[in-house]
């Protein structure tokens, strides 16, 4: 699968997710990435062969105050670890989608099992 492919996956996972969830959605970007940075996988007390999918940085918005303008949180989404994790296109995409839909959860102040469980429901 070519990076534009993914990419294009990633695109199409987004614009699919319902305009309500769209619409809360506030000072954050969407980047799609190789891989993790040895910093983030130091942040998160990874070890050598966990799989990431996905990263929200930033602050929740149920966390958030009005403070002015700052930079926008961020959600990764990591094309390597979830291409050795599918066999075909369709679970590429449903990882995708499951992954977005999980961190956007964390955007949204979830836990970690809330944010599992948002990216389970459809």
């Amino acid at each position: 699968m070519t990076n534009e492919q993914f990419d294009g996956y990633v695109e199409e996972s987004f614009k699919g997710l319902p305009d309500s969830t769209k619409e809360r959605m506030h000072n954050v970007a969407v980047l799609i990435e190789d891989c993790p940075t040895d910093e983030q996988i130091s942040e998160l007390g990874l070890n050598m062969g966990d799989s990431l999918f996905g990263l929200f940085e930033g602050f929740a918005q149920s966390k958030r105050l009005n403070f002015g303008a700052v930079l926008p949180d961020k959600i990764t989404i990591f094309r390597k670890a979830i291409l050795r994790y599918c066999s075909t296109e369709e679970e590429v995409k449903a990882k995708i989608e499951n992954t977005l839909k999980h961190e956007i959860a964390h955007h949204f102040g979830s836990s970690e099992k809330g944010a599992r469980k948002a990216s389970t429901n459809n």
